[in-house]
């Protein structure tokens, strides 16, 4: 099954098996929307605006073939459970962050942690599925040095030991420390092209949509083989009852395992 989005003169569409969706979730002030900026435009916002919860959308070309990464960044403070749990059960790849001077983020992250495991664990057993779960542990604010640091590195790192799925990493969001290199292990573990990565591909705006327009093969030169990455400027969160029907169906059985409502890039 095929999505299609509209840019400009161009039609794009997205295989709905290449199309994810990507989760990022932490408590309040850890960091997780500059994370997500840095990965979107690579800039950091400096001015501190709480977080309801935020919707991205950024397509890809990677050599002639598709694909589409829905960013959910969800609010620290969870006002309510059940969203957080329906966040939850739509992710493919999720991105935990807590802050490296606060031992409190840190709790939460390993509660988020267990809740993911445990959630995931019950739509795995009803849908019979063997799908695997990446996940990346984020340290955040490695740039505030050892004087305030509450977390010491060597107990974050027990959060991921003996999962070959989830990976630990310190960053900094504000300087641009490994924040990239996080961004590759995540989508290598999930199996999806590096290419994704924010240093890795051509970044483009949605005037010049058309690198994303399918040309013949054989009419492609070889420069055209390459990565281009947009974002969606007027992506919209899939309504609540769209995604209890996507999850609706993977237990069912019913319809693709992918088949999600997509928005349109005006």
């Amino acid at each position: 099954m095929m999505k299609t989005l509209s840019s400009g003169n161009c039609t794009l569409s997205v295989p709905a098996k290449n199309s994810y969706r990507m989760v990022v979730l932490g408590a309040s002030r850890v960091g997780k929307s500059s994370i997500v900026s840095r990965f979107l435009n690579g800039r950091f916002e400096d001015q501190y605006t709480p977080t309801i919860e935020d919707f991205h959308r950024k397509v890809y070309n990677i050599r002639g073939d598709m694909y589409q990464l829905d960013i959910l960044d969800t609010s620290g403070n969870h006002p309510f459970p059940a969203m957080r749990r329906l966040s939850i059960l739509t992710g493919d790849v999720f991105i935990l962050v807590f802050s490296l001077d606060s031992r409190e983020s840190f709790d939460e992250v390993k509660r988020l942690q267990k809740q993911i495991l445990e959630v995931k664990s019950c739509l795995k057993n009803k849908t019979k599925e063997a799908a695997e779960l990446p996940m990346v542990i984020c340290g955040n604010k490695n740039d505030h040095g050892e004087l305030s640091r509450q977390v010491p590195t060597t107990e974050a790192e027990l959060l991921v030991s003996g999962d070959e799925n989830c990976a630990y990493f310190e960053v900094s969001a504000k300087k641009n420390t490994n924040v990239d290199e996080m961004f590759y292990v995540l989508f290598s573990m999930a199996k999806l092209p590096h290419e994704m990565s924010p240093a890795l591909h051509r970044k483009i705006s949605v005037q010049y949509g058309d690198a994303f327009h399918p040309r013949p093969f054989c009419m492609r030169r070889v420069k055209d083989m390459d990565a281009y990455g947009m974002v969606s400027p007027f992506a919209r969160r899939p309504s609540v009852n769209s995604d209890l029907k996507y999850i609706k169906a993977k237990v069912l059985r019913e319809g693709q395992a992918r088949e999600r409502d997509k928005c349109t890039i005006q």
